[in-house]
């Protein structure tokens, strides 16, 4: 049976569509009702174009050939309480400005996507129940610009939300879990906020930042995926700030410079599925809004900032270009803190909290360029910083208390020391091993509890300077020692930004303060899980 209705107040209750081309089709300013209905083997259920309304409760849609709801040329209406599964493409498809209301169903067991946003669609999509599509949960692509708020996204067969192609999308509140590849995969100027989401569980990473994605990603939990929490491409221009990076199995943020060489969209769609039915995707770019986003601010470098990284391998670059990693707190993590492997060009490490970690807490790989400036490197196990790199500047941090050296300098290096506070309880403030080029200029360097823990050298290393440091004696019977002039870094008072920014700072300054006594005291193949999409 299929219905064409242009008529306002057109009611359709408890009726049965089946084994047919389509079922109900609204257009021209239609206006249609549909509640209680079983729309089945259908090439759809319900069609809604040119400024038409739905209103669609508690129906039951289901294997459908195509999409079940299919909505465009500005389509609208309210989409509420209706049980959407194995369909043959998306569960409910939006494109061409259509601005419907998505509201409490159960979208699930599709043979592609749950939802599709795309060609300027739009809509609100909110706590709906999403779950075990064998592609993306939600895919936004082609300017589409949802929001997508309180939403439960579990057990897909990819990704939880995939955005691509220019997608944006407000992606708030949503609960994102066990996915079998990235909870959120962003690629190919893709650029979404990303807010306050639970992302866990997943097969793979927590968020991918692919290969020219974009986008702010703020104040999310990140907990316990199998992958990293965040895994990004040197290439891409997030802005990563104030999320809690915890429990993920390997790294908590990775930042590598390969390109991931996909030649198929997240989510499993490629370029034979036909989105272009009405209208090709080309034509689309003639159409597109050039709407400025103010919740969106320019970002010309990948930021790593105010976020707590924890328990986790780590953070870890590779990167060809450019990267800030800011005010974050680093604490308690199963491999080195900071691992900079490839830094072609500058990346600045700026007052972040780096502590407990099993290993050391910064390392510097060969022929990196880094900048450590206003850290506070505290109680790690291994050295407080390890350095190979060929341009290493570390100044004006805290070294303190680490198990290992506070500064070691291996062969080949060339590294500036300047204005650091350094302190080893057992192994010296600063190792040099081998022939390296140093400049150590006005620097306090505590004494351990050995003689021999302030300073080591190879004596014939004339391309290392010291200047105007100052060596304090540890005494047994002396006061406890305090760093008060200036206070314990990091030094966050200018440097946050951002709504969520104060709640990781709060923790920084706990972690930093805490240091005012005398001082007692791998996991990843280069590669995401599925950094190449199958």
């Amino acid at each position: 049976m299929a219905l064409a209705s242009s008529v306002q107040g057109c009611l359709i209750r408890k009726c049965l569509f089946r084994d047919g081309k389509g079922g109900v089709f609204v257009c021209s300013y239609g206006r249609a009702k549909m509640e209680g209905n079983i729309f089945r083997n259908l090439t759809y259920a319900v069609r809604c174009i040119h400024n038409s309304k739905v209103v669609m409760l508690r129906n039951d849609i289901h294997r459908c050939r195509a999409s079940g709801i299919f909505l465009r040329l500005e389509g609208g209406g309210l989409i509420a309480g209706n049980n959407i599964y194995h369909n043959a493409e998306a569960g409910v498809d939006i494109r061409k400005k259509s601005n419907p209301l998505i509201l409490c169903n159960q979208i699930h067991h599709g043979l592609r996507s749950g939802i599709v946003v795309l060609g300027n669609g739009k809509g609100i999509i909110r706590n709906n129940q999403i779950f075990s599509n064998k592609e993306a949960g939600i895919y936004i692509l082609y300017h589409g610009n949802p929001i997508v708020s309180g939403n439960h996204i579990f057990k897909g067969r990819a990704a939880g939300i995939a955005v691509n192609e220019n997608g944006k999308g407000l992606i708030t509140e949503n609960v994102i879990r066990e996915n079998q590849w990235g909870g959120v995969d962003i690629r190919r100027g893709g650029v979404p906020v990303l807010r306050s989401n639970l992302i866990c569980f997943g097969y793979s990473d927590g968020v991918v930042v692919g290969d020219e994605g974009k986008g702010l990603i703020e104040g999310n939990t990140i907990y316990a995926n199998k992958g990293c929490g965040v895994w990004m491409m040197s290439s891409s221009l997030p802005h990563v700030t104030s999320n809690h990076v915890s429990y993920n199995g390997l790294y908590g943020v990775a930042v590598f410079s390969q390109k991931d060489g996909s030649g198929e969209f997240p989510g499993g769609h490629g370029a034979q599925e036909n989105f272009s039915e009405d209208g090709d995707a080309i034509l689309w770019e003639t159409e597109l809004e050039k709407d400025e986003d103010p919740l969106r601010r320019p970002v010309t470098i990948a930021l790593v900032e105010s976020n707590s990284i924890n328990h986790n391998g780590g953070l870890y670059v590779q990167s060809s270009e450019a990267l800030h990693v800011i005010t974050n707190v680093i604490h308690a993590n199963g491999d080195r803190g900071i691992t900079v492997a490839q830094s072609s060009q500058l990346t600045r490490v700026t007052n972040n909290s780096i502590s407990c970690n099993r290993q050391s807490g910064v390392k510097v790989e060969a022929q990196c360029k880094v900048e450590l400036r206003g850290n506070g490197i505290y109680d790690n196990r291994g050295h407080g910083i390890i350095t190979k790199g060929d341009s290493t500047v570390v100044i004006e941090n805290d070294i303190i208390g680490n198990r290992g050296s506070g500064l070691q300098l291996l062969p080949r290096s060339d590294t500036k020391v300047i204005k650091n506070r350094i302190h080893s309880f057992r192994a010296y403030g600063i190792a040099v091993r081998g022939r390296t080029k140093a400049l150590v200029q006005e620097n306090i360097i505590f004494q351990g509890k050995t003689n021999k823990t302030i300073f080591q050298q190879i004596s014939n290393n004339r391309e290392c300077i010291l200047q105007n440091n100052k060596f304090l004696v540890f005494k047994k019977t002396s006061d406890t020692w305090r760093l008060v002039n200036p206070p314990a870094r990091p030094h966050l008072e200018n440097s946050l930004r951002g709504p969520s920014a104060a709640h990781s700072g709060q923790k920084v300054t706990a972690m930093a303060t805490r240091i005012t006594a005398h001082v007692e005291g791998g996991y990843h193949s280069n590669r995401s899980i599925f950094c190449t999409i199958l």
